[in-house]
């Protein structure tokens, strides 16, 4: 049981983190917006869901091409991720190649930031937070 609401705090803590970064690449990144806060958060939560289980099918199948590249088709996935979200939230827009590439590096800077936040679990069940420096 106990596991169940930890996993369920994790996805609250994600969503509400990639809303958050979704929401400053928007604020930095033109092309990139949102209508209401509404659409944001469901920016957010449908960029989560698509991180958690689609991006993971993405890499697996394009290993050897990220090994090629040396992970510049990660990025390119990164990117898809962001036009995917946009796609299917309405009120949510990311328009042009390297508008998106920007709210990809944007996103990724944030989420780094904010998910050094959630509570890291030690060995004897202590919880400790890790701070990025």
């Amino acid at each position: 049981m106990q596991g169940d609401s930890h996993g369920i705090a994790r996805l609250i803590f994600t969503w509400v983190v990639n809303s958050i970064a979704l929401g400053v690449a928007a604020w930095l990144v033109g092309q990139v917006s949102f209508s209401s806060y509404l659409a944001l958060a469901g920016a957010g939560l449908v960029f989560a869901v698509i991180n958690t289980y689609v991006k993971p099918v993405l890499v697996l199948f394009g290993f050897p091409l990220i090994l090629i590249t040396l992970g510049i088709f990660l990025f390119l996935i990164n990117m898809l991720m962001i036009w995917v979200t946009a796609w299917l939230v309405p009120g949510f827009a990311a328009d042009g190649f390297w508008q998106i590439a920007k709210a990809t590096v944007v996103v990724w800077f944030v989420n780094m930031l904010l998910s050094s936040f959630w509570p890291k679990r030690r060995p004897g069940g202590r919880v400790s937070v890790t701070w990025v420096e």
